[in-house]
Formats: C-alpha cells, sequence, structure tokens
C-alpha cells in the first residue's frame, strides 16, 4: 500500500481512507483502490464514532470515551454500502488478483485502514493488537507496522504461528517483538482483534475464550468481524469479546446486518480496499422522501385502496400510514369511518368496483383481517384486477398460491414478520438473508421479512439488510404502519422492490426521530 495512506500527521487535520469509512461519506470511491481523503472527525455531520455529544467541527476534534463506543448502545452501519459473504468476498478478491493488485497490496490496504481507526480510537494511548495465524492476523501485523511508525505505542500478541505465506510475510515486516497470547498477557486501553475475521469454521471457546474474556472493559477493535462470530450469519456464535466497532474490510459481511452477531460488532465501518464489490446484496440506503413535481397531483402521487377486516384498527392505521407517507388518494374500504379526513372512507359493497378503478395505483389487503373465507375472497378479487398488491399477516398464506401461479407477472410486497413467515414459507434454511431469497423467489414477489433485522428480498436475488432499526417498533400497530407505507411507495408506480426499501427506510427513520414510549400512532403524527 503507498505510504501515502498513513502518514504520521497530527489525526485531527486528515485522514486517508477508501470510500465508505462510516455513514455520511458524500462521495465514495467505488472500486478504485485509490484513496480518498476525508476531513475528520469520520462522518461528522452523523456524529461520527461518538454519541450524544456536542456538534464537532471539522478542526474540533475530541476523544472518544468507551460510554461513545460501547457495543450495546452504538450500533451502526454504512447506508447503501454492499454486503459479501465468505465465499463472495474470496472469489471477489481472486479477481481482483487476477485483474492485476496481488493479495499482499490488498492486505497492506487493509492494514493501513485498521491503522487509521485504532490510531484515532488509542488516541495516543498503547494499543494491544492479537493476530491469529491466518490473513486476518496478517492485517493486524500490517497495522501494528504502521502505527508504530506513526510513533504509537504497540504490542502484538499472535495465538499461533502465522499459517499463510501472507500473514509470515506481514509478521516479517513488522519486525517487532511478538508476545504469546496467554492468560499473562498485559491488556491495553485498546485492543485490536485480529485473530480470525470471518475464516472461522467454529467458535471461539476453551482457553482462548477465557484469555479474551480478561480483556472485558477495555475498547475493541475487531478485524472484519469479532472472533467467534459466523461472518455469514449460519449460526448464532456469540464472541468472547464483543466489539466497540468493527472496521470491515472491502465489503459488509451478513454477520454486521443480522440478529445475533450483529450486536456484537458494535459500530461498524467500511473500508473499501479496491474490491469489486457485487452489490445484490446491499444495507438500507439513506431513506429519501420524494418531493412533488410541479405537476403532481392527488392521482398521479398515487391512489390506495385498503381492505379493512373485522378489527377495523389495524386497517385505520395503514390508511392514515399511506398518506402520510405520500399517497395523494386513500380509500378505506369497509370501513365505518376514516382515521383523517382526507381519507375517503365507504362501505364494503363499493370493494368491487374500486377494484375496477384504473386510478387504483395499490391496494392493501391483510391488516386487522384474520383468516376466513372472507380474506379469501377479498384477496382473489384483488388479484383477479390486476393490482399491484401489499399483502401482509394472514393474507399472505392466503395469497402464496395466487402469486405463485402469475409467477411473478403481478407486482407484489409481502411483509411477514418471524411467526407469519414460517407459517408461510415452512422448511427454508440457511441465514435470515438465504431464507428471505428463498422466500421471494417461492412467492414471485417481494418479501420484507420483518424483526430488528429486516431483510427485503426480490425474487431475482436482490436484497437490501436493514440494520439497525428502532427497538421502539416492538409494539402492536407498527407492521400496519409499513404495510400503508408499502403501499404508498408502491401505487406510485415503479419496482416493487424499490418501493419496500422505501417504506422500510421512512418507517425506521420515522421510528427513530420518535425514540422511547413509542406506539404504532405516534409514526402517524405531524
Amino acid at each position: 500500500m503507498p505510504e501515502t495512506s498513513v502518514q504520521g500527521r497530527r489525526p485531527s487535520t486528515m485522514l486517508r481512507v477508501w470510500g465508505w469509512i462510516a455513514p455520511g461519506n458524500p462521495s465514495p470511491v467505488r472500486g478504485t483502490g485509490r484513496p480518498q481523503t476525508v476531513p475528520l472527525p469520520i462522518a461528522a455531520r452523523q456524529g461520527g464514532l461518538g454519541h450524544n455529544r456536542p456538534k464537532l467541527g471539522y478542526r474540533n476534534h475530541r476523544v472518544l470515551t468507551r460510554a461513545e463506543t460501547r457495543y450495546h448502545s452504538l450500533m451502526s452501519v454504512p447506508a447503501d454500502a454492499p454486503i459479501l459473504t465468505t465465499a463472495a468476498m474470496r472469489a471477489a478478491e481472486a479477481a481482483c488478483a487476477g485483474s492485476g493488485t496481488s493479495l499482499a497490496e490488498l492486505m497492506d490496504r487493509a492494514g493501513a485502514a485498521v491503522a487509521d481507526i485504532a490510531w484515532r480510537m488509542a488516541a495516543g494511548g498503547p494499543v494491544l493488537i492479537l493476530c491469529g495465524p491466518g490473513n486476518n492476523g496478517g492485517d493486524g501485523y500490517v497495522a501494528a507496522r504502521l502505527l508504530a511508525e506513526r510513533g504509537a505505542e504497540v504490542r502484538v500478541a499472535a495465538f499461533a504461528e502465522p499459517a499463510t505465506d501472507l500473514a509470515r510475510a506481514a509478521r516479517a515486516r513488522w519486525g517487532g517483538p511478538v508476545e504469546a497470547l496467554t492468560l499473562e498477557t498485559a491488556p491495553a486501553p485498546l485492543v485490536v482483534d485480529a485473530l480470525f475475521g470471518v475464516g472461522l469454521t467454529r467458535p471461539v471457546s476453551g482457553d482462548l475464550a477465557a484469555i479474551l474474556w480478561r480483556f472485558a472493559g477495555r475498547r475493541v477493535l475487531a478485524v472484519d468481524v469479532p472472533s467467534g462470530v459466523d461472518g455469514d450469519g449460519l449460526h448464532d456464535w456469540a464472541p468472547p469479546l464483543p466489539a466497540d466497532v468493527t472496521l470491515a474490510l472491502g465489503a459488509l459481511k451478513p454477520a454486521h446486518m443480522l440478529l445475533p452477531a450483529a450486536p456484537h460488532c458494535g459500530r461498524v465501518l467500511l473500508a473499501p480496499i479496491g474490491i469489486a464489490a457485487d452489490r445484490m446484496m446491499r444495507s438500507a440506503p439513506k431513506p429519501i422522501v420524494a418531493m412533488p413535481g410541479a405537476t403532481s397531483h392527488k392521482f398521479n402521487r398515487g391512489m390506495v385502496l385498503i381492505r379493512s377486516g373485522p378489527m377495523p384498527g389495524a386497517a385505520r392505521l395503514t390508511a392514515a400510514a399511506a398518506l402520510r407517507s405520500g399517497a395523494g388518494y386513500v380509500v378505506l374500504s369497509g370501513a365505518a369511518d376514516a382515521p383523517l379526513e382526507a381519507i375517503i372512507a365507504e362501505d364494503g359493497d363499493c370493494y368491487d368496483e374500486r377494484l375496477r378503478d384504473a386510478r387504483v395505483g395499490a391496494v392493501v389487503v391483510g391488516p386487522g383481517y384474520p383468516a376466513a373465507p372472507a380474506l379469501d375472497r377479498d384477496v382473489a378479487a384483488a388479484r383477479d384486477a390486476g393490482k399491484p398488491l401489499v399483502i401482509d399477516a394472514a393474507a399472505i398464506a392466503s395469497a402464496l398460491p395466487r402469486l405463485r401461479a402469475l409467477g411473478g407477472t403481478l407486482p407484489a410486497i409481502l411483509t411477514p414478520h418471524e411467526g407469519e413467515f414460517a407459517k408461510a414459507f415452512p422448511g427454508l434454511e440457511g441465514s435470515k438473508i438465504d431464507r428471505a431469497k428463498a422466500a421471494a423467489a417461492d412467492a414471485g414477489a417481494v418479501v420484507i421479512y420483518k424483526g430488528a433485522d429486516t431483510v427485503v428480498a426480490a425474487p431475482d436475488g436482490r436484497v437490501v439488510a436493514a440494520w439497525p432499526g428502532s427497538p421502539w417498533l416492538a409494539t402492536a400497530g407498527t407492521g400496519d404502519v409499513l404495510a400503508g407505507a408499502c403501499g404508498a411507495m408502491l401505487a406510485r408506480g415503479g419496482d416493487a422492490f424499490d418501493a419496500a426499501v422505501s417504506a422500510v427506510g421512512w418507517h425506521i427513520a420515522r421510528a427513530r426521530a420518535i425514540g422511547p414510549g413509542l406506539v404504532a400512532d405516534d409514526l402517524l403524527k405531524d
């Protein structure tokens, strides 16, 4: 890696990184391998690595405290960033090497990025780098060398001798002493976990786990993933040393986005190191509210028809959400009254007539509507009308056979929570991302697999993972609100997957703005 990436300048002036290094980077450099200069603090517009701190100017650098980087209270990931599985990451690295960038250069870039973040987190204090036998350990040796060149007080403790050519070369270039990682290893204010990364095939346990537990309470920077986390999110392994900050290399990994691993990663930063990452899977983009144009009117902004069931309160929430999230015209069919005067409430006998209205851009069926023959009839009528659909709750199981028969020709969004998903798509295996992709392909519809780690999947394999959401959404009625937002986004026309992603982003942003004490009705207020 060119030395320009880790010059020994004051950390309060300038930092070189590759592309995204934190949420808020306005001009990422994707897949070029060229360093980009950004002022510190990193992503100051979004609080950087700190939390509930005063606004910082680019020249007003302040050392981060442990309270500001504690993993269980600060969880975030870069927006709209690529996600790669372990196998896909290895393939991308091989492709990069085949195009002329050696794996040694990739390791130098990775180590330089680790050094940059460790330099800032340590703020002049001692650093202990824990190195494993593989290439993750090699990244640690590179970071140790570069930190030492900057004048940092850095120690290296190795769990085992380097087992790859790259790691051996990196250790040789480090040149300093290497301690054995034992129960007697003295801690440091900052511990860099470069033990295993995504290459681990079993959980960390036994003596090594006992050693790592001794570092609890220190600030921890993990390289790629905390050691003991399954990078692909397939297993519920718990790392013995959770991270305050995790630096993802090249791309995010499923573990950064999925429970139960994601909270152990703390705040996730991304250092693109020159790898051209496939963007079929990515983190959620920043939510953007589409402004009406000069020629907009209530019908071309999207007309949404919501079918009310026996529990009308849920459909009322859905209707209000559709209007609040941007629909121009909302009809609540089968309800005696509407939650807002601007919403048209009408007798259920008008449902079939409304379905024939060419102006209706989306139909929402399911909120507050338990399984019953009436639900089956209303779902079938909506499908036969050829209208784009948002299907929620019990309506999902009713709609699936009809959607499969259409083979993905009708735009549709399904919004199951965990229980509804298991009932509609039994027997699926793999990570939550794997299961969501399989369900979307099976249904021929976009699937919003709800939860704290919401996953949006399209039949063609596109995936957006939204982590972290808001824990305050874990209350009755918020799913009905999401269904209404999906209806509003879908009614505008365009791609159902993009509509679902926009709705999820709107939903989470509203919840974060409200915070503690949220109830579903609060999402619909000014």
